[in-house]
């Protein structure tokens, strides 16, 4: 995170006052949108009036893309379905591809050896691990937790075994899941060793990410609003997890949609009245559709 915004404990679903001084009047150029518990609806669905109102904001004119830890694959399938034609922020950040041309912008995968320090480490508790390879979402045996991930990802999963003796080059990628309680403890004793060196980053309740040092949701939004030749105040991101908050911090404008952790709220310029892709539709009516 950047500077920490000093907001109410109950932000409600009214725009607020911020450190960044922002207009409110500024016309967006950009629009990042997180998807699970963001865009989606609950049932991971692309609902009819989130495409119309993404159709809205295309025709005006305005960039829109999605920011997601989800893999490119996954996310580029419902890029299609709204047809986004621009690069995409996937794996937190680590790669922003094209969905149309499949041209790679940024290509920041985990540096081989601490990736296979982080595995080792994780396999001393036994957590199910997932490992990103060449956008190929790798398991290191088939279980429910792993089955159900990939079932909201959208990807078949390859089950590869020890990922320490399968993982031949950078993987974009690790992913450790457990209870939620495990995964903070995981991140409390992780955090300390490699401050500096990567990202660990708590994506959900229990998936915690490993990347870049250089893979951040906001770092990518920066780069992409640099890249179309965009102001800071120019772009909104619209999010609702731990690792949305950098990206909602160098936004411009930093929405968080109503069923979002009452601790993420915290750090949003703006909260929405509704939930989940409703809520995204109310801040792009609000602030884009204008």
């Amino acid at each position: 995170m950047h500077q920490e915004h000093l907001l109410p404990d109950n932000p409600g679903s009214t725009l607020k006052t911020c450190q960044k001084n922002r207009p409110l009047d500024t016309k967006y150029k950009l629009v990042a949108v997180d998807l699970d518990d963001t865009l989606l609806s609950k049932d991971l669905r692309v609902t009819g009036r989130v495409r119309e109102a993404v159709a809205a904001v295309r025709s005006a004119g305005v960039y829109f893309t999605v920011s997601t830890g989800r893999m490119y694959r996954s996310a580029a399938r419902i890029a299609g379905e709204l047809g986004i034609d621009i690069p995409l922020i996937t794996y937190q950040g680590a790669l922003v591809k094209n969905s149309l041309s499949g041209e790679v912008l940024v290509d920041k995968p985990l540096p081989l050896a601490y990736a296979r320090e982080i595995i080792t480490r994780v396999h001393q508790y036994g957590y199910h691990l997932n490992g990103y390879l060449d956008d190929r979402l790798l398991m290191e045996r088939d279980d429910e937790e792993g089955r159900r991930y990939a079932a909201i990802a959208g990807v078949e999963a390859e089950v590869v075994g020890d990922l320490l003796e399968y993982l031949d080059h950078d993987p974009t990628k690790v992913l450790a899941i457990a209870k939620e309680y495990l995964v903070d403890e995981l991140k409390a004793e992780l955090d300390p060793i490699y401050k500096g060196k990567i990202t660990v980053s708590k994506s959900k309740p229990h998936f915690l990410e490993f990347v870049h040092i250089e893979a951040t949701k906001g770092n990518a939004l920066a780069f992409l609003a640099a890249h179309f030749g965009i102001k800071r105040e120019e772009v909104m991101a619209v999010g609702d997890g731990y690792n949305d908050l950098d990206m909602l911090d160098y936004a411009g404008l930093g929405v968080v949609v109503a069923n979002a952790r009452d601790e993420i709220k915290k750090y949003a310029d703006y909260v929405t009245a509704a939930p989940y892709g409703d809520g995204v539709v109310e801040a792009l009516e609000r602030f884009v559709l204008v």
